[in-house]
């Protein structure tokens, strides 16, 4: 993707796309510090009432409301937007859809070949693909938000506990080809290994739900947990993150290493993060990208 330059100055306002999850917050906060006027579309069942309280201008969005929010933000003279937080893929497959969420003209037109005709697909990179280039030509033109927080990004290395055990690390190197592979078919980032045997890959449900499933099939525990950005990673969204609500659930499913892409993954409240991983004993670690990666001890 081409590199576009961020205007800055204090008057300069700043599009936020607001979706579920603490990492909308952080943006925001980063943007407010660095001068910027914060007009935040908080996206209804997903983003933190919080918000509210952070930005300058606040407006509450349902999520097939496209046109509004194209709308609302030119109003606002914004030009460059940032997309933060994860997407309930899930909303996409309940019972009356289009009547829950009241699609506007803008969103049927946009989305028709995904959701009417089914001529296109429904995969992630291609729905907020699609998304982003819409509000592109509305003259709205989306950043990383890690462009902005780029001290979220974790860097290489061990970020708490001890180095995996070797077979700890046979089945790291197992499982981040496996879960590479399942990034470049856009399925999933995260997947759950127990002596190179594949226990759980996440797909529309997420890394959470994918590693209690794992916990149920595996009850004997010490299983390693690998999340990775995709081959194809568009940083401008659906980057992996992962925060103490990730080591919570897998303290409650029994696993015991978590391996994460160095650079390519935002880690939020570092310093909660790591005490709660040394507190249970958690192994985590940071590793480039590389195939059959090692990190050494």
């Amino acid at each position: 993707m081409t590199q576009v330059r961020i205007q800055q100055g204090s008057a300069t306002p700043i599009g936020l796309v607001a979706a579920w999850g603490r990492f909308p917050i952080l943006v925001a906060e980063a943007l407010k510090r660095n001068g910027y006027r914060v007009c935040c579309l908080a996206v209804k069942y997903h983003a933190d009432p919080a918000l509210r309280e952070i930005c300058d201008d606040f407006h509450w969005v349902g999520m097939a409301r496209l046109g509004e929010a194209t709308r609302w933000f030119r109003k606002r003279g914004v030009k460059q937007a940032t997309m933060a937080g994860k997407f309930h893929k899930v909303f996409l497959y309940r019972p009356w859809l289009w009547p829950r969420f009241i699609p506007d003209w803008t969103t049927v037109k946009v989305f028709w070949p995904h959701f009417v005709s089914r001529k296109g697909d429904r995969k992630d990179d291609t729905l907020l693909g699609v998304l982003t280039d819409a509000f592109a030509q509305k003259g709205v033109v989306f950043h990383p938000a890690t462009d902005f927080v780029p001290d979220l990004l974790v860097p290489p290395g061990t970020v708490a506990g001890k180095p995996p055990t070797r077979a700890q690390q046979t089945d790291i190197d197992f499982g981040w080809k496996v879960a590479k592979e399942m990034g470049r078919l856009d399925i999933g980032q995260s997947i759950c290994v127990k002596e190179r045997a594949v226990l759980a890959v996440e797909a529309i449900e997420g890394t959470d739900l994918c590693i209690e499933r794992a916990g149920q099939l595996c009850p004997q525990g010490s299983f390693v947990v690998v999340k990775v950005a995709k081959p194809q990673q568009d940083m401008r969204f659906d980057v992996p993150t992962v925060g103490v609500g990730t080591l919570q659930t897998m303290v409650a499913a029994g696993a015991s290493v978590l391996a994460i892409e160095g650079g390519r993954t935002i880690l939020l409240d570092d310093a909660k993060f790591r005490e709660f991983a040394h507190k249970h004993r958690l192994s985590i670690l940071a590793i480039p990208d590389r195939t059959n990666a090692r990190v050494a001890a």
